[in-house]
């Protein structure tokens, strides 16, 4: 495992000879070793990825972590989750994104793909817009959250609803659609805030932070 968990709001990884950590700009804290860092926006990609991520407006500015020593990150004092893909894909805003290994390509999804219109209304309502990051392969990553995650998994029978502004991420074999649950009471400011919820069914996992705060 490349990643520990240092506290709820730090990690350290392992960085060593031949291969390259992906971190967002700002993030290090301290490294022992022999260490280097150089901005980079490609990403583990290339450059293709890259234009496509900018065009999308999912492109973020990044470092790598070369060389060989223990780098330790956090970033704006918000909470640290750990992530280990295991061959599949990781749905997830760019911006969350504090730390992945290379071993994982990064991507760009149009939300559209992902249920069609309804997909393209789930994108503008969680606030993630019309395109979204992906993480395929087999590694770990570090994403960031408001007040701490916790991981629902998803079976078949058993959707799960969840708040769009609190939703993170997801994986798996998932369908998701924005359900409206707006009554009269909502129209004259009585209702109970909750007129949106994202449902997701299938099986895989989804991502929750205790918090409706976008970063």
């Amino acid at each position: 495992m490349t990643f520990d968990q240092l506290n709820s709001k730090m990690i350290e990884a392992t960085v060593r000879p031949g291969q390259t950590l992906y971190c967002l700009r700002g993030a290090m804290l301290a490294y022992r070793g022999e260490v280097s860092f150089t901005p980079t926006s490609t990403g583990a990609q290339g450059v293709g990825g890259m234009i496509g991520r900018r065009l999308a407006g999912e492109s973020v500015p990044l470092m790598k972590a070369e060389g060989d020593g223990r780098v330790m990150f956090g970033y704006a004092g918000r909470h640290v989750h750990l992530i280990e893909i295991t061959g599949d894909t990781l749905h997830i805003e760019a911006d969350r994104l504090m730390v992945f290994e290379d071993s994982l390509q990064q991507g760009t999804m149009f939300m559209g793909s992902q249920g069609g219109v309804r997909g393209m209304i789930r994108g503008q309502v969680t606030g993630q817009g019309l395109f979204t990051t992906t993480l395929t392969g087999r590694g770990w990553c570090a994403v960031l959250a408001h007040g701490g995650v916790i991981e629902l998994p998803v079976r078949p029978g058993r959707s799960i609803h969840v708040d769009p502004q609190a939703y993170i991420a997801h994986r798996g074999q998932l369908d998701n659609r924005i359900g409206a649950n707006v009554g009269w009471r909502d129209v004259i400011g009585r209702g109970s805030g909750e007129a949106f919820q994202l449902e997701l069914s299938g099986t895989g996992t989804v991502y929750v932070q205790a918090s409706e705060e976008k970063l």
